[in-house]
């Protein structure tokens, strides 16, 4: 009998997962595991804010591909088309030609984008904060911002570069928001020049409330705290245009800004494009509960999908609910969805996905929190703390665990760091300019 061959794209959350799960449940007779993805890690995302604050470092934050699936075949390379009709996909390596790869059975979770709107001045100037390398850049960029203002003379270039515009009011912005504030009120000692007044924080929801997956008046609690820390909380409002930095919203506000980072809602990786599989109309791979591919009534058969990219019904809701694009229903699916392949394998049935919303989590700066987990509230210090718990039980392997907690322990004893290492986004700058052909006079 020859091994099935099974390709997961992407690896992220649902596709690291299931990899790992499948990897354990088959024996290399039973099937073959390729696991496909433009990065060689998977970035565990509720860990950028800390990661962009200092908190932790951001290597810690990720999870290193070959590392964790050494049973499965790694292949860094973006997945540029996919005809589930012949099972076969085309992938482009990081280098070198385009590679086909057939399989029995493929896995799509190439996971989310950031969804932008048609905003003047966006495409230039926003920051987006998905992955490990936009949390960085966010870090050094805000440090850079403290140090333009500290040396300046100018009040207008001041507040420009003092001046930090949040736009979305979900978990990503909430938490992004109030750990950078957090981080450059702690750096502010190492700058007399500049006052904690000087700085202006501003967050862009164009609803009437914040944090959506908790209850109205948790979401309340956090606009309180944040007003205590004196932000400027713009609800019910868009952002309109920001050309050349000048940020314009649609109460009629307008100033300029150098940090303008988008946090405002995701959708499905454009990747799904280049594909075969039935979708709804917001781009999501449309699945039954058993996290198989469907079009229709009729099972796309060997297909299956599930987290952000996909349409999977919530069986704990009314009919035609479905599972929040959450790293809790991404867990859970892509355990249950590779349980399910190596049923199906194996001549067994499928078994539906099923979990009730635990609740949500989130960080607010260092020892300040909102937390609501099955009906339980919890603010302040313990919800911080069960945020820091619920996540590092949560990210995957041993080994990033003990180094998520080393990080958090050494902070207790240890001021973070407030230094931008700007160079690291363009290192050969000060080489090229360097090695420039003397001209002969």
């Amino acid at each position: 009998m020859n091994p099935k061959r099974i390709l997961v794209v992407g690896a992220g959350h649902v596709g690291l997962y299931a990899a790992l799960r499948l990897s354990k449940k088959l024996g290399p007779r039973e099937a073959e595991v390729i696991v496909v993805d433009p990065q060689p890690h998977m970035t565990y995302q509720p860990f950028l804010p800390e990661a962009a604050a200092g908190s932790i470092s951001p290597r810690h934050s990720v999870v290193p591909l070959r590392r964790e699936l050494r049973r499965c075949t790694v292949v860094v390379g973006a997945v540029t088309q996919i005809d589930h009709a012949t099972k076969t996909a085309l992938v482009q390596p990081i280098a070198g030609p385009t590679r086909e790869i057939r399989y029995d059975q493929v896995v799509i979770a190439p996971g989310s984008v950031s969804r932008t709107l048609p905003i003047p001045g966006l495409h230039e100037c926003g920051i987006g904060f998905k992955t490990i390398g936009e949390a960085i850049y966010l870090r050094n960029h805000v440090l850079d911002r403290l140090d333009v203002a500290a040396a300046t003379l100018d009040p207008a270039l001041r507040q420009r570069a003092l001046t930090f515009v949040f736009v979305g009011g979900g978990y990503a912005g909430i938490e992004a928001l109030a750990e950078m504030e957090d981080m450059t009120r702690s750096a502010l000692r190492y700058y007399p020049e500049l006052n904690p007044d000087d700085m202006r924080w501003v967050l862009v929801e164009a609803t009437q409330r914040v944090l959506p997956e908790v209850d109205p008046d948790m979401g309340a609690y956090t606009v309180r705290q944040l007003l205590r820390r004196r932000m400027d909380i713009r609800l019910g409002t868009r952002l309109e245009s920001c050309v050349d930095g000048l940020v314009k919203l649609s109460d009629g506000d307008s100033f300029p800004a150098d940090t303008i980072v988008w946090t405002a809602g995701v959708k499905p990786s454009p990747m799904l494009d280049s594909t075969d599989f039935p979708r709804d109309e917001r781009g999501r791979v449309t699945c039954q509960p058993t996290l198989q591919v469907v079009n229709g009534d009729q099972v796309v058969a060997d297909a299956w999908s599930a987290g952000d990219c996909a349409a999977v019904p919530d069986l704990t809701k009314e009919p035609g609910s479905y599972c929040s694009p959450s790293a809790q229903h991404a867990v859970r699916q892509a355990n249950r969805m590779a349980d399910n392949i190596v049923n199906v394998i194996r001549g067994r049935e499928p078994v539906p996905y099923q979990h009730q919303h635990a609740g949500s989590v989130a960080s607010l700066g260092l020892y300040k929190g909102v937390a609501q987990v099955y009906g339980i509230k919890m603010k302040g210090l313990p919800a911080w703390f069960m945020h820091r718990t619920y996540h590092m039980s949560r990210i995957p392997s041993l080994n990033r665990k003990v180094r998520v907690v080393a990080d958090w322990t050494l902070a207790f004893f240890l001021k973070r760091e407030a230094v931008a290492l700007g160079q690291l986004h363009d290192p050969r700058e000060e080489f090229v300019e360097a090695s420039q052909p003397v001209s002969p006079r």
